[in-house]
């Protein structure tokens, strides 16, 4: 009999590109979105999941939502990206509230790096102690802390990525800065020498989907991997990648104005958000595989030029 995944927040990158592969491998994938009809136009595919009407922010839709599913995908985030205090721990508590109701299912949660500080950690990996020096990483500490809480009655798995890239990921750099369409330039946040990790959205989603395909106890109660995915040594090889992919050698990079985003911030919005994740983009953080592949032998792969002309397509 097919497993059943809940996928919470199925119109975004990482939701979207979870359920897409778990339709193929052959789960029975539920949708739970605020508005089922504007996302069952805007999906596209021939195969898509059966779409549920809710809102994470009420826990009884979540919880009749989960009803008899095996796992829940907790991809959904703030509308807007703000109003994190309010917002992102009461989703959690919800999405653990449904996985108890139903009898246990595995809680999967794509984790991000801001829960360290970027200055002093250059490498994470499941054993990394957690110091988060922003508002975000302090919140997504605490929602993770939930979940270890939760646990054996609850089980889960962290999914730990760098930024995304690749079909769906509107909302990320890559697609608003990097290769924002049309693509006139390369709008770079970093600096030239600083490494960056990025997560092709597609290979994530595999690995995702092979983690909870092992057999029964392989996994532990929390399980946290960190997926390597493509590590940018020198802040230059996602822009080569990028004027490959386009055909376009001399496409011209600029510098993303963190001066403007600075002298904004104190009036809060989309300039105090991003101030947040300067950090990541002057110090290196790599994520450490080693577990990942540990468990399931190799981490899925798609080669980098293919990957980008995938994303800018």
């Amino acid at each position: 009999m097919a497993k059943t995944i809940l996928v919470l927040g199925a119109t975004g990158g990482i939701g979207g590109a979870v359920a897409r592969v778990m339709m193929r491998r052959g789960w029975q994938v539920r949708a739970m979105v605020r508005d089922p009809a504007h996302a069952r136009a805007g999906w596209g595919d021939d195969a898509r999941p059966h779409w549920v009407q809710g809102d994470a922010m009420r826990r009884d839709d979540v919880v009749h939502a989960a009803t008899g599913v095996d796992a829940i995908l907790h991809g959904v985030n703030p509308a807007g990206y703000s109003n994190w205090q309010t917002t992102v721990l009461p989703m959690i508590d919800n999405t653990i509230a449904a996985a108890r109701a139903a009898s246990g299912a595995r809680i999967v949660l794509p984790g991000t790096i801001y829960n360290y500080d970027a200055a002093t950690t250059p490498v994470i990996d499941e054993t990394t102690p957690q110091n988060p020096p922003g508002r975000k990483g302090k919140i997504r500490k605490i929602l993770e802390r939930r979940l270890i809480d939760a646990a054996p009655e609850v089980p889960s798995l962290i999914v730990r990525a760098g930024d995304y890239f690749g079909p769906g990921a509107r909302q990320s750099w890559f697609a608003q800065a990097l290769a924002k369409a049309p693509l006139k330039q390369i709008t770079y946040p970093g600096l030239t020498g600083i490494g960056h990790a990025w997560a092709c959205l597609p290979d994530l989603a595999e690995a995702i989907a092979r983690l909870l395909e092992l057999p029964p106890g392989i996994l532990l109660p929390v399980e946290c991997v960190q997926f390597g995915g493509f590590w940018d040594a020198d802040g230059a090889r996602m822009i080569d990648a990028i004027r490959r992919a386009a055909g376009r050698p001399d496409l011209p990079v600029r510098r993303f104005p963190w001066w403007l985003m600075r002298l904004l911030a104190p009036f809060g919005g989309f300039p105090r958000e991003v101030m947040e994740v300067l950090p990541y983009w002057r110090y290196p953080v790599r994520l450490d595989n080693t577990r990942l592949v540990r468990l399931l032998g190799s981490e899925p792969h798609t080669d980098i030029d293919q990957a980008v002309r995938n994303a800018l397509n």
